[in-house]
This record gives structure tokens, C-alpha cells and sequence, in this order.
């Protein structure tokens, strides 16, 4: 039997994934929300899907289809970091799971609140976090599992360059989007976490509006990281080509290889979350948990080891 959808959050960057996976798992997209009207999108996807502007008119059809009898199983959430707290609590309040991107929430107290309300409601939250279901990086988690000691060197350099209007939108609001660390950090920091073990020591070297950097000791790696939408912090090699995003994690010194695959990867997290496998509230604390530390971290001076691209912006 199809699955009953809504979204909140549909003229964005990431709402076609989800649109697709809905598509694609055989279910069912009858509502959306988005303030922005600018959303034919839609039209590829679900052209009967009901559209509304404003929230309250939203929760009112959401309500009235739940009285009615034909309430929305999941509601997938796509809205700014900042509302995904209360988009959330509206989706478990009308009987159904959320579907949420990333980051789930902001703070890790936040999580606690919605444990509340899913035991409450009987209604579960699930987390996109994609990477986790790369095939590249579930073989490096295999390899590092079957190694039974030893501390590994990565390091993490991700630089997606973002126009000016990025630090005029909510992005750009580190109360609102968390800041760099968890707006284009918090999907590579899953990972490392998965793969290497939770956070026991951090120290920060950048904290700007445009990048960030630093170093996460975990359970199995020390993480020399870099993240930035900063045109200028490309290589040399990305700028002559004209290529705005570079992406690289090596363990060891070795390139680990995983430009391709992630088409799909929204998909099968859907497929994951209707089989009962979705990742849930108490797999992502960790690493929410790591975010929100890096938020509130002082800077520390550049002492020992550091990215080597912290020297060119510090």
C-alpha cells in the first residue's frame, strides 16, 4: 500500500531528492509547503500534490486530512536547520514519522525533547545522512573495522564556494544554520564518527563566516579538517578548470574515492526508513553533539598540528 507524504520545505536545493525518493519507493506526495512559491518542480514529481504558502493554512490540511481519515504517514522536512525542531514536533503531533535533513536539530538537548514526544506519540524521527549508504565508504568502514588497533591520519578538505547571497540568506546566520561546521560540515563529520569512533578531544583553528578548521581526535583518527564556501580556498587545479567545489578525504595519506554514487543515495535512505532501518534519534547524537561543541569552541592559536590550510586565512 503507497505511503501518504507531506513536505515542508519545497523550493530548495535539496527538495527534488526527496521528491524523487518518494517517487521512486512508490509512494505518495499529497501536501507541500514552502513560503517561496517559485516550486514547479513539483510538477515532475506530483502535479495533484496540494501546495500552500503559509504554515497555518498547511497544519489546517494536515489536520482536517487526518480527521477525515487519510492522514499523512511521514512528513519530510526540508525546511531551514533552525525549524526542523519545530517541523518535527508539528509532523509526531499529527501522527506521522519525520523524515529530516540535515542537521536534525542544532543542540543535543533538542533531542531529548523529541525522544519525549516519540514515546509520547509513537511516532519515530529519521535523519538523512546519506553518506553512510556510499558504497566507497561503507568498504573504508569495513577495512578500519577489521583493523584492531592504531590511530589512523585523515584529513578532511571541503570547499563548495557560495555567491554573496549566501551570508545574506538564513545560511549565513550561525543561529539559524548552525554556522560552516554543521551547514556543509555536518554529513562528513557523520562519517568520520561512523568509521572512526566518537569525539574525545577537539580544538578549533578558524571559526570565520566563509570557513572553518581543526582537529578532532577520535576513538581511531586524528582529523586535520577544512570547510569553506570560499571560491578563493580552491586549488590551484579546481580554479584553472573552473570548478566552484572540491572534496577530499584521505586516510593515511591514501585518497579515498567517492565522487560518484550519491544519485541515489536519498532513495535508498527512503527505502532503509520504510523497511523500519532508518538512521534514528540516538545514532545522530554524537555528532550533533560534536557540532554544537565546534559552535561554542574558542579559537586556539596555531600551535602543533593544523590543516595546512589554516595558515592562508588565520
Amino acid at each position: 500500500m503507497k505511503k501518504r507524504f507531506a513536505l515542508i520545505g519545497a523550493a530548495g536545493y535539496i527538495a527534488p531528492r526527496h521528491m524523487k525518493a518518494i517517487r521512486e519507493t512508490g509512494n505518495e506526495l499529497v501536501a507541500a509547503l514552502d513560503p517561496n512559491d517559485s516550486v514547479g518542480i513539483i510538477d515532475s514529481y506530483f502535479p495533484d500534490a496540494d501546495f500552500f504558502t503559509e504554515f497555518e493554512r498547511f497544519d489546517r490540511h494536515i489536520d482536517k486530512l487526518r480527521r477525515k481519515g487519510g492522514k499523512v504517514d511521514y512528513v519530510s522536512i526540508c525546511s531551514p536547520n533552525y525549524l526542523h525542531d519545530a517541523h518535527i514536533r508539528f509532523a509526531l503531533r499529527n501522527q506521522a514519522h519525520a523524515i529530516c535533513e540535515k542537521p536534525t536539530v542544532l543542540n543535543p538537548w533538542n533531542l531529548d525533547a523529541l525522544r519525549e514526544i516519540e514515546q509520547e506519540t509513537g511516532c519515530r524521527v529519521f535523519t538523512i545522512h546519506q553518506l553512510r549508504l556510499h558504497p566507497a565508504l561503507i568498504a573504508l568502514r569495513s577495512r578500519i573495522t577489521a583493523q584492531h588497533d592504531g590511530i589512523h591520519d585523515i584529513d578532511l578538505t571541503y570547499i563548495t564556494s557560495r555567491g554573496h547571497w549566501y551570508h545574506s540568506s538564513w545560511k549565513g546566520d550561525v543561529a539559524k544554520s548552525g554556522g560552516i561546521a554543521t551547514n556543509i560540515g555536518m554529513h562528513f563529520f557523520d562519517l568520520l564518527l561512523w568509521v572512526f569512533g566518537p569525539v574525545q578531544e577537539m580544538t578549533l583553528h578558524v571559526n570565520r563566516a566563509d570557513c572553518a578548521a581543526g582537529v578532532l581526535q577520535l576513538a581511531r583518527a586524528r582529523v586535520r579538517w577544512f570547510l569553506s564556501i570560499n571560491a578563493s580556498h580552491l586549488p590551484a587545479a579546481q580554479k584553472q578548470k573552473g570548478q566552484r567545489t572540491y572534496r577530499s578525504i584521505s586516510v593515511g595519506g591514501e585518497e579515498v574515492e567517492f565522487s560518484d554514487g550519491f544519485g541515489e543515495l536519498h532513495t535508498e535512505s527512503y527505502r532503509q526508513i520504510l523497511a523500519g532501518q532508518g538512521l534514528g534519534l540516538d545514532v545522530i547524537r554524537d555528532v550533533v553533539q560534536a557540532v554544537s561543541d565546534i559552535r561554542r569552541a574558542p579559537v586556539a592559536e596555531l600551535r602543533g598540528d593544523f590543516h595546512p590550510l589554516c595558515r592562508s586565512v588565520s
